[in-house]
């Protein structure tokens, strides 16, 4: 991404989930800020309200696969079968939403699946020229919050990402229950801090 602009771009992965998709929301709205939501195609279907909340306020749709499997041990069949359902869920969803308008434009931001995060990051070589050929950018990060590691403090997470991102930086963060307890805390802090900072935090 480019790195002249003071311009962050947080992303969320394993979502929609009630209990974390909703506070993220409500967050991002208090600093103005924009993200990339990246949906497992199971969840979507589990939790089509909460989906259509990520619409409704704007921000960007990304492809995360149906079930979350690991791309090294999944053969490339199966795995761009994961892709292409949660493309038709997404797609399903978007044209049924009030929001549907928002972004139309897929070169422009738009809400539809043409963004993917592999699940854990891993995607072979295969798997990655096949989903490229049916127009998909595949998209990583530099910085982890690493928000799911029990291991890890409160603290820790919330310095890990103040600490080390930069213009253009994307960051990952989960709307996931299990990354609950570390990300309702370091993302004001993060949000926070750069903000104070004159930074922006925008879309994919």
């Amino acid at each position: 991404m480019p790195q002249d602009q003071k311009t962050i771009y947080l992303t969320f992965d394993d979502g929609p989930t009630p209990e974390i998709t909703h506070w993220t929301l409500n967050i991002l709205k208090e600093f103005n800020a924009k993200a990339t939501f990246f949906c497992i195609g199971n969840n979507i279907e589990k939790h089509p309200e909460i989906f259509h909340d990520i619409l409704k306020d704007g921000h960007t749709l990304g492809n995360h696969t149906y079930s979350h499997p690991k791309g090294w041990t999944t053969s490339s069949e199966v795995y761009v079968d994961q892709v292409l359902k949660t493309e038709e869920i997404i797609d399903y969803q978007v044209s049924n939403s009030k929001f549907q308008t928002l972004h139309a434009d897929r070169s422009q931001g738009s809400p539809r699946a043409n963004l993917f995060r592999p699940p854990y990051g891993q995607i072979t070589p295969q798997q990655g020229r096949r989903l490229l050929t049916l127009g998909y950018e595949i998209i990583m990060w530099d910085i982890l919050a690493f928000d799911w590691k029990d291991s890890i403090s409160e603290e820790q997470c919330a310095k890990n990402v103040i600490s080390k991102a930069r213009p253009g930086s994307i960051v990952v963060f989960h709307d996931s229950v299990k990354a609950s307890r570390n990300m309702m805390f370091a993302l004001p802090k993060v949000l926070h801090h750069f903000n104070e900072s004159g930074f922006k935090f925008e879309r994919l």
